[in-house]
Parts: structure tokens; sequence; C-alpha cells
């Protein structure tokens, strides 16, 4: 197995993390950008979040499709193929000119995002040590954090410069980079046994996954908190997009530096994990989004970004200590489990505008914190149970 420290773990980690970086910077771009795009076609928020969540969706649906596949045809093949459809989805989106075509092609690039989420932490559990796995999975979880950060301020800057359609350009060059390093550095899978690809076979996977309760609890809180904690910053840019704020796309972009904490969050989950049970880390990252999201509430600028850097730290660091905890507990068919993960994990992202909508409308944003409190209780409790259930 690849050990931690060696020249392979840091080329091939390396080669993950970049692809990370890029497919998530693909996801994240146009976040900042909705209040301008509900502007340019005349769209009310839910309706240009469309642009938005049918990437996440696509991706979400992609990864059951994605996991079975990669047991037969192996895992770095596939992720070639679907890095190669995304560099050219990229391309076709600098050439959108209507909201219609920008959603199609949101839908196409978002299937084709799903190939390295499910992928990447399967690769990881066969090929590395137990050591290099935990720490892998820390990297490549702020990895996914970079590459939301990156992709909304590279988005809000250009936006501000000229068109929203130009950031798309250099998304795809970095997309082919990342096609590259994948192609050299990432090693054909040595522990990796392919399995004729059956749908019964692969659907029997995933209920036998779902009636695991230490995975099925794990799910519901990975799916519930990415509901609550990305739709948020979709809400907060329209507060602070209208007045008296009144900010631009590229301050905008900027408030999603509050990930770098997320950043730290994924790093010292394996550290925090060692001094206390992995569902009980969980459960402080709950608390630390609900203390967040009600600081959030100060109506200074500086006060709310504060509220979502205590959010972003909280949420990663439950994040990525569930996503190891899911490796770590599936006992056969560990890419369908990883990727059932991610399915709860992002068609939650999806409908979570539907969930705070009607608060929004009732209260505003004071009505998006009160939604937010009542699912992290939930998700709170499910953490509690995971760590009754697994003592």
């Amino acid at each position: 197995m690849i050990t931690y420290k060696s020249a392979a773990f840091y080329q091939s980690c390396f080669a993950l993390c970049l692809a990370a970086v890029v497919v998530f910077a693909n996801l994240h771009l146009l976040q900042p950008l909705l209040p301008q795009l509900s502007r340019e076609f005349q769209l009310s928020p839910l309706q240009v979040s469309l642009s938005y969540t049918v990437a996440t969706f696509g991706l979400g649906l992609s990864l059951l499709v994605y996991a079975s596949l990669s047991d037969a045809w192996g895992r770095k093949t596939l992720l070639l193929l679907t890095l190669a459809g995304m560099t050219l989805s990229t391309l076709a989106l600098t050439q959108v000119e209507s909201f219609a075509a920008l959603v199609c092609w949101r839908a196409i690039q978002g299937v084709c995002l799903g190939g390295l989420p499910a992928i990447a932490i399967a690769w990881m559990g066969e090929e590395y040590s137990t050591p290099a796995l935990v720490t892998a999975v820390g990297y490549y979880i702020s990895a996914n954090s970079l590459g939301g950060i990156g992709g909304r301020l590279l988005a809000g800057g250009l936006a501000d410069l000229g068109h929203w359609q130009w950031v798309f350009w250099p998304m795809a060059v970095l997309s082919a980079v990342s096609c590259y390093f994948i192609w050299r550095y990432l090693p054909v899978s040595e522990r990796f046994t392919a399995q004729p690809f059956r749908l019964r076979q692969a659907l029997q996977n995933h209920a036998f996954h779902l009636r695991q309760r230490l995975l099925l609890l794990t799910y519901l809180i990975g799916g519930l908190n990415f509901l609550v904690f990305l739709n948020q910053y979709t809400f907060i840019s329209f507060v602070l997009a209208a007045p008296p704020y009144l900010l631009s796309s590229s301050m905008l972009g900027l408030l999603f530096i509050t990930y770098f904490s997320g950043t730290v969050g994924s790093a010292l989950s394996a550290k925090i994990a060692r001094r206390m049970s992995a569902p009980l880390a969980m459960a402080l990252g709950i608390v630390l989004m609900m203390l967040g999201s009600l600081v959030t509430l100060h109506a200074q600028v500086s006060v709310i970004v504060s509220g979502f850097f205590i959010s972003a730290f909280g949420f990663f660091l439950c994040h990525s200590l569930a996503s190891s905890w899911v490796n770590q507990h599936a006992t056969r068919a560990k890419a369908s489990a990883s990727a059932l993960y991610l399915v709860f994990y992002y068609v939650g992202a999806s409908v979570g505008g539907l969930y705070l909508q009607p608060f929004w409308q009732a209260l505003a944003w004071p009505g998006v914190v009160v939604a937010s409190l009542l699912m992290y209780g939930v998700t709170l409790s499910l953490a509690l149970w995971l760590w009754l259930g697994s003592r």
C-alpha cells in the first residue's frame, strides 16, 4: 500500500487535490453571480439559483452510476473520462447566451463533475495505508473548500471586470491541466479487482449500505448539513447585494474566503478525531454551525462574515469526519458507500433552496437563520445517536 510521506503519496495526493480544486471551482463559481444573473435575466432568487443547483443535482445523481462503473472499468480510466467531459462542457459554457442554454450546459457539466467525488476517496481507501488515508482525506476535503473559494473569487472578480461568461475560459484551461496531472501522477490501482457491472448487484450494494445504521445516519448528517450550509451563502448574497450594503459581485465573491476556516477544519479533523470519537467531533462541528448562524443576525458586515467563518470551520470539520467514517465502516463496495454519502450530500444542497425559501419570504434573513437552527438541531441529534450506536 502507499504509505504516508512516501513519494507516491505526495504525487498522487497532489494530483487528486488539484483535480478537486478545479472540479469544485467549476461547481461553485456561479454562486456569487446569482444576484447579477437575476437582474440580467429578470428572474427571482429561487429561479436564478437553478443555474447553480442544477449542477449539484446532476453531480449527485451521477455518483451512483460512476461508483458502479468504476468498480467494473477501473478508477483511473473513468476519472480521466469524466475530467475530459468537464473540460469540454466548461468550454461550451463560454458560448451560452440564454438562461436556458446556461442551465442545460450546467446540468451536463454537473454530470461530468461527479466522477472525481465518486472515485477519489474509494481509490484512497484501496491504495493508501490507514495513516495515509486519514491524512489524504483531510487534504482532499481541504482542496474541495479551496476550489469553492477560488472559483467564487475568480467569478466575482471577472464579472466586475467584464462579462460573467469570462470566468469559463480560465476554468477550461485549468480543467485541461487537471486532466494531465491525473494521467501523469495518479498510479493505476494496485489493490483494485475489477467486477463486471451488474445493475442488480449495484442496487443490492446500495440497499445494503442503506440498511447499515452507522452509514445511514452519516448520510443524513452530511446531506442535511449541506442542505442548509451551502444555501445560506446563496440567500446572504441577495441580502448583501441589496440596500444598505449594495456589494458588487467581486465583493460578494470575497465572502467565500470564509471557506478558508473550513480548510483548516478539514486539515485538523484527523487530530481532533484522535482526541474524541468521530461522531462527537461531528456534533462539535454542528454546534459551531449553529453558533455561526446566530452570529450572522448582526447587521454589521464584518460580524456577518465572522459568523460564516465559524460555520465553515464547523461544517468542513463534520464533513471530513463523516467522509472518513463512511469509508472506514463500509464492509463492502466502498465506492458505492462513498457515492451514497455524496448523493445525500449534493441532493441536499440542491433542494436546500426549496426548504429555506418559505422562511426567506416570511422573515427574510432571520427566517433563514431560524430554518437553519431547526435543521442543525436534527443533525445534532443524529450525530449523538450515531455516537451512542457506535459505542
